[in-house]
């Protein structure tokens, strides 16, 4: 759960000279403290502020809380050396807040001190210039205390931080090895906690093999049941196939238990019908049930992918794994999937499994995912890695339309960018994404614009117009 750290404040001057005012402005933090926690977030509340002391102990307060959001509360004026503390020690991102009472002040009857209830914005450039020049980034919103386009940025940033923490104290599996050729896909593994500050799990087949060998039929029939549950069995689908994707998927959720994994970025080639091959080609089941309950989990060893699909996943918008299929210039769509595994949990009907007698260009056989992302607004997101080294976030706002799509054991969705196909797969190319990205439902540009803000990162869009 994200913990967010609160604290509101005013200038002390001001209650002797206005006793009606601080009243009026604690009542006001309550409030924000209360809608705070409908984001569903934990929120450590340090109280109100009145001087550079009441700072300095809520700036402890906060600390030892290790929150992923410091949420400041500006009542009225204050002067930054009451909240610089707060900013400085807790090392988490800082979101200051500007909640007049009211949409506008009755002019006609205001004296000096229910004017100062309004005035919050007075002292937020001075908070931003004295935390910058210490070296710390703050982010602002301002509104009134029941406007809904307030609360909307304020549950922006609430779920960026999420996201943030999320990857700061990830661990993330990369089982087997790298699809034979594939350049763009290779990052450098101390790339990773340099960007995200959190944990690579480097695992083998055989971490797989040793515990898929322990499942036992009872398991095993258990999770064939609610394969049926979960997907449409398609007649294609041989029952040994069935099972052994089943013994698989078993194996998989006791390796991510054991190992503690937040994400799984997978591939093994394999030989000749060997079980290390078997293990490889059974994957896509399981890595489909990881993904649905928010361990997202990407073939063709993409780490960089099953990043992005956390972050999605994080965001509500679920994440699915995907690369460019093919162009369809009579309806203006770009058909993108992959051939497993996908986000169950955003799928618009009830997904199929599917009986493959070849994966194309991969060794093995067994059963695939087949299913279509939920019609509507989505976004494709994924990380590039520039050359340099550095990581950026690369995004475009779509939507899935209704039409015919290919029944071939993949996941496919037919996705409208507002623009010629050609020219969207062109600027979408250079924007340096690489071959995979995560496909998610709704229209998160903005969140993902906080979630690199927080992240430190560059967030390159591809829109109607061009590459933004």
């Amino acid at each position: 759960m994200t913990k967010v750290g609160l604290v509101a404040g005013g200038l002390g001057a001001y209650w002797p000279q206005f006793p009606e005012l601080l009243p009026q402005l604690k009542l006001s933090a309550e409030r924000v403290s209360e809608r705070m926690r409908e984001f569903g977030c934990e929120v450590v509340d340090a109280g109100f502020i009145s001087d550079p002391q009441e700072g300095d102990r809520a700036a402890e307060q906060l600390r030892a809380a290790g929150c992923d959001l410091i949420v400041a509360f500006l009542t009225t004026y204050l002067t930054s050396n009451m909240l610089m503390p707060v900013a400085q020690r807790s090392g988490a991102p800082v979101l200051l807040l500007n909640l007049q009472p009211t949409e506008v002040m009755d002019h006609a009857t205001f004296d000096t001190g229910a004017w100062l209830a309004y005035c919050g914005a007075c002292p937020m450039p001075e908070m931003v210039n004295a935390f910058r020049r210490c070296g710390v980034e703050a982010r602002c919103v301002s509104g009134y205390l029941e406007e809904p386009a307030a609360w909307d940025k304020i549950g922006r940033w609430v779920r960026a931080a999420g996201g943030r923490a999320k990857l700061r104290r990830g661990r993330h599996g990369l089982l087997g090895h790298l699809y034979p050729g594939m350049l763009d896909v290779s990052t450098d593994l101390t790339l990773v906690p340099r960007a995200f500050a959190e944990r690579v799990e480097v695992l083998e087949i055989d971490d797989l093999r040793v515990r898929v060998e322990q499942v036992g039929d009872a398991a095993t029939d258990d999770r064939v049941a609610h394969a049926r549950e979960v997907f449409t069995v398609d007649s294609t689908v041989a029952e040994e196939d069935l099972r052994w994707a089943a013994k698989v998927s078993v194996a998989l959720d006791q390796l991510v238990d054991d190992f503690g994994l937040d994400s799984l970025a997978y591939y093994h080639r394999g030989l000749n019908g060997e079980t290390h091959e078997r293990v490889g080609a059974g994957m896509i089941l399981g890595a489909s049930l990881l993904t649905a309950r928010g361990i997202p989990a990407a073939g063709e060893y993409e780490l960089r992918t099953s990043l992005a699909m956390l972050i999605l996943d994080q965001l509500g918008a679920g994440g699915s794994f995907t690369e460019l299929q093919a162009l369809n210039f009579r309806d203006d769509v770009v058909e993108m999937g992959h051939d497993g595994p996908a986000h169950l949990a955003i799928s618009d009907g009830k997904p199929i499994l599917r009986g493959l007698g070849v994966y194309h260009g991969k060794r093995g056989w067994g059963v695939s995912v087949e299913f279509d992302v939920r019609h509507g607004p989505v976004t494709a997101f994924g990380l590039g890695q520039q050359p340099d080294g550095a990581f950026r976030f690369v995004a475009s706002e779509g939507t899935v339309v209704d039409g015919p799509l290919l029944r071939i054991g993949n996941t496919t969705s037919r996705v409208d960018f507002g623009r010629h196909p050609g020219e969207w797969t062109d600027d979408w190319s250079m924007t340096g994404i690489g071959h995979h990205w995560a496909l998610g439902v709704g229209h998160r540009v903005a969140e993902l614009r906080a979630v690199a803000d927080l992240c430190g990162h560059e967030l390159v869009t591809v829109t109607q117009e061009g590459i933004r």
